[in-house]
């Protein structure tokens, strides 16, 4: 009955891998013969990972990114690609994100920009950083429905405290003026503070054309290249290669 009460009271605190824990030290036959020293160490080390756990699903789940599985360790690097895994390795493995720099990938479509984005994104979601997926052709109606609605400032203040923010498919689709404003509102907030990832067909030299407003072209422009990292990646279109490989698996013969 004591020990009931425990497990109780321990759920109550909100001390869950605890709890489980515990449970589970109560049919372990050998957890007679360890100290109290060492299985409380234990219970401390299995609540530590419940929480990390628990804190990684939260951060995956908000993110929202569009490759949730895509990790730095599946990275495909054949030279065709373009991509060198040190300089990948060495990116996700450093300070970008706390030392709030750009990361800016282009390439020609299906070349595996917003896979390898996704991929960093969620590696900084497992060293505990916050981060949000947004692909910036649908931002611009998301824009619009938030002013329509008051919502704009909160959001704002919001995404201004993300630690990652991925921008995906920058440039596909002509931009209004109140889009190229809220874009630069988003990127000041984050400027030398907060990290910004961005995915792009065009190269970073026709971003100034596309933005289209000289001024605030500048503007945004200064703050992202300000401190960043660039990718190109090249070679064919990695859907083409998965259209084509489908194609051989159905024309095999199962006999």
């Amino acid at each position: 009955m004591m020990m009931h009460t425990t497990l109780a009271q321990l759920r109550t605190l909100k001390l869950d891998g605890l709890a489980t824990g515990l449970e589970e030290q109560l049919t372990q036959s050998g957890m007679a013969a360890m100290s109290f020293e060492e299985r409380l160490a234990l219970l401390v080390d299995r609540e530590v990972h419940y929480r990390s756990d628990r804190k990684l699903l939260r951060l995956l789940k908000n993110a929202h990114l569009k490759y949730g599985q895509a990790a730095i360790e599946d990275i495909d690097t054949r030279p065709s690609r373009g991509i060198d895994r040190r300089e990948v390795m060495s990116l996700a493995l450093g300070d970008w994100v706390s030392a709030g720099h750009s990361v800016l990938i282009t390439g020609p479509t299906g070349a595996g920009k917003s896979w390898l984005a996704c991929a960093l994104a969620q590696y900084a979601c497992r060293r505990g950083y916050s981060a949000i997926y947004q692909r910036v052709p649908r931002l611009q109606e998301d824009l619009r429905i938030r002013h329509g609605s008051g919502a704009f400032g909160k959001w704002l203040i919001q995404l201004a405290k993300t630690d990652v923010l991925l921008l995906d498919d920058w440039g596909m689709g002509a931009i209004d003026s109140m889009t190229r404003s809220d874009l630069l509102e988003i990127i000041d907030d984050r400027a030398a503070n907060k990290a910004t990832i961005i995915t792009s067909q065009l190269p970073v030299e026709h971003w100034h054309a596309w933005i289209g407003d000289a001024t605030l072209a500048d503007a945004i422009l200064d703050r992202i290249i300000q401190r960043h990292h660039r990718i190109t990646l090249t070679g064919d279109s990695l859907r083409n290669e998965r259209q084509k490989v489908g194609k051989k698996e159905k024309n095999i013969d199962p006999s």
